[in-house]
């Protein structure tokens, strides 16, 4: 069950509240979400929970999603405008106690300058200092919390009264604006998901009333009128109109629905008013299933993220003992030394250590990337698929319904042995009768006639080679050429230009069935941009026979093909394909649809179903869910996933490159305690920012040497 941690608004904070839940039994595997305040566990563990939360940071309530208390704008405004009063007021009484410092320090006991500069202090490092001592009450050292207080009490110890409050004033306007920043994207992001629908018109005995869409069933009728967001899944019963489903796919171009055809929750009704028998609960509605993936995917850390979170915990303690080494040895070892010079020098380290601006971007920057990609209609499951994305090395490809649009059509009807085009034609369509395959279902739309499934017995689906059933009496078996040489079927063609489907009726050749299957408008595109984007080698597998598949393969312009697999063969092939690749850094993905293709998405470093907006199958088994049935979508989401990645490694090299050069600066005395604090909170805010850009990423192209 999901729950808010109300008050969260510290990232290395939560770091370590999930370090400390870790530690109890049953959640070992917890994740807390830091982008939107949540974390999933058993409520049987909720007092567990909330017991260590409690004893680790006491500001932060964990309460029931479903019982949140949402935050009026109101409260939220005041609370912002108190800060800015604060910091206004603190930085009042820095600037007298700067100006007139000379002033100040003469007068007895210098009291004048300690009323003013502390004054300015108290104002904003109360929280922080007595955040510092509870936590050391309880054990825990070394947080930001630690080492503000220490970097400032040590100044105030050798009479550094100024820069004592400037680097607690300049920390507090750093963490005005870093929680402002946060904040920010925590709305960009909702923004970019805000497809949820607030009500739905409800349709009984006659009359419409407007109820929340969980309270809708199953069965029952609502009414869509133009402009409004279709709230549940369903069928068009009435009305004709276009819907945008950009907010879904990512499609721009509206798509008309009308009577019979299905329509998803998430949509936007145009002009026309539709009546809509709901066919799932709200719960299980397409922009239900939707939200939920995007704010779990955030519970996946990529190997960046968990990098992060281990170094900050020996980082921080490191650079702390190394401040204290360097304020107690040069004096003990170094002639003409004073303990004052580098005790200010150990404070530099201090202040400039705070790991705030890796722990907090970094899990920004991933959730923004998997935010942009819902925003194209891609649905990535976590930030370690996001981040799998950038070493693909090979894409395999099914080939129908995914290259090719899988809507099959009789072409052309070859009777053979005296067999007749429509005897044919009947006789196929009867034995398929129970089959839900494509090439099944265009036999009986050519056909054409209601089909009495008692003339059928003894059906059998043979994987990978076709159909076998009794129709009014007579063994029909429809599929292959494989087939027929399985059964020791006589027969004068093996290979038709298209998809063919040979017929044989008591142990005689009938002839065989031409269907056509089209290509996708844009797959010779994807497979291009793919090429362009670095991936080395594009597979095709099909299980349909070598001419057909050589003419979609040179179609599309796929490096190479493998037909006539059976579908437990396809994750032999792709397991092959896996041990070819150079290193373990590099990744193969396969592309299906989701249903049929169930175990070898699974197998693949990074299965991605194609079109599975309204497959079960394909939500389970897939890392990527292209919502779109567009093979284009996979070179988008490898774009942003380069994108989200080149933001995330600037953030980690500037982060890390001014921290050590203002260590380095500091260590030596060329750097002081203002220099020190402008650089960790401008490098925190900078990395925030940089984080947020990826939202707006627009889908330009990534070089693969720059991801």
């Amino acid at each position: 069950m999901r729950y808010t941690l109300e008050g969260l608004d510290c990232a290395s904070c939560a770091a370590r509240i999930e370090r400390e839940l870790r530690k109890v039994k049953g959640l070992e595997k917890v994740t807390v979400n830091f982008a939107n305040q949540s974390l999933d566990l058993p409520p049987e563990l909720l007092p567990a929970a909330r017991e260590v939360i409690a004893r680790v940071e006491p500001c932060v309530n964990i309460i029931d999603i479903t019982n949140q208390r949402p935050v009026a704008e109101e409260e939220a405004a005041w609370e912002e405008k108190r800060q800015l009063y604060l910091l206004i007021a603190a930085g009042f009484f820095l600037a007298v106690g700067f100006i007139f410092n000379e002033s100040l320090h003469r007068t007895p006991y210098s009291w004048a300058e300690y009323t003013i500069l502390l004054s300015s202090y108290f104002l904003v490092g109360w929280r922080v200092l007595t955040t510092a001592v509870r936590n050391l009450t309880r054990g825990q050292f070394f947080d930001e919390n630690f080492l503000m207080t220490i970097a400032t009490i040590g100044a105030i110890a050798i009479h550094q009264l100024p820069e004592a409050a400037a680097v607690m004033l300049f920390y507090a306007v750093g963490e005005y604006f870093q929680e402002r920043a946060v904040n920010r994207s925590r709305r960009s992001i909702a923004a970019l998901l805000d497809i949820r629908p607030e009500f739905a018109n409800l349709k009984l005995n006659g009359e419409t009333k407007q109820v929340r869409p969980e309270e809708v069933e199953v069965g029952q009728t609502i009414v869509v009128k133009p402009g409004e967001r279709v709230p549940l899944d369903g069928e068009v019963v009435e009305g004709v109109s276009f819907v945008d489903t950009s907010a879904l796919t990512g499609e721009a171009v509206p798509r008309k629905v009308e009577k019979g055809e299905k329509i998803l929750a998430g949509m936007i009704n145009g002009q026309g008013l539709l009546t809509v028998k709901v066919t799932r609960p709200f719960g299980e509605s397409s922009v239900a299933r939707i939200l939920e993936l995007v704010e779990n995917a955030a519970a996946r850390k990529a190997p960046t993220e968990q990098f992060i979170t281990a170094f900050s915990r020996y980082y921080t303690p490191a650079v702390v003992l190394g401040a204290l080494a360097l304020a107690v040895i040069p004096p003990l070892v170094l002639p003409g030394a004073t303990f004052s010079t580098w005790v200010y020098r150990a404070l530099v380290l201090l202040v400039i250590s705070c790991p705030c601006a890796l722990v907090v971007s970094i899990p920004l920057g991933y959730f923004g990337g998997i935010g942009a990609a819902s925003r194209q209609g891609i649905l990535v499951k976590g930030a370690n698929f996001l981040d799998a994305l950038t070493g693909l090395h090979t894409v395999v490809f099914d080939k129908t319904g995914t290259l090719t649009k899988g809507v099959f059509r009789v072409t052309q009807v070859v009777p053979s042995n005296g067999f007749q085009e429509d005897e044919l034609l009947a006789a196929a369509a009867a034995a398929e009768v129970y089959s839900s395959h494509p090439i099944a279902q265009s036999i009986r739309v050519a056909y054409g006639q209601e089909i009495d499934s008692e003339r059928v017995s003894e059906y059998q689906e043979i994987p990978g080679h076709g159909i076998s059933a009794v129709v009014d009496g007579k063994r029909v078996l429809a599929g292959n050429d494989r087939l027929m040489h399985r059964e020791g079927i006589a027969h004068d063609v093996c290979s038709v230009a298209g998809t063919g489907v040979h017929v044989a009726i008591d142990g005689t050749f009938a002839g065989y069935i031409v269907i056509a299957d089209e290509v996708k408008t844009d797959a010779r595109e994807a497979i291009t941009r793919l090429k362009e984007l670095g991936i080395k080698k594009i597979v095709m597998l099909t299980g349909d026979e070598e001419a057909v598949a050589r003419r979609v393969a040179e179609e599309v312009g796929v490096d190479a093909y493998f037909a006539e697999i059976l579908p437990e063969d396809k994750v032999a092939k792709v397991e092959e394909l896996q041990a070819a690749l150079p290193d373990r850094r590099r990744k193969i993905a396969f592309v299906g649809d989701g249903i049929n293709d169930a175990p070898v998405i699974t197998r693949a470093d990074i299965g991605v179903a194609m079109g599975g907006l309204g497959s079960d199958a394909a939500i389970e088994a897939a890392d990527v869910v292209l919502m779109e049935d567009a093979p284009f979508k996979l070179a988008t989401a490898v774009e942003i996933s380069r994108h989200t990645a080149r933001i995330v490694k600037q953030n980690v090299a500037v982060a890390l490159g001014v921290k050590g050069f203002f260590l380095i600066l500091g260590a030596f005395g060329v750097a002081t305690i203002w220099e020190a604090v402008f650089a960790d909170v401008g490098v925190t805010l900078a990395a925030i920012f940089n984080a947020t850009r990826i939202l707006w990423y627009g889908g330009k192209a990534v070089p693969p040497e720059q991801a």
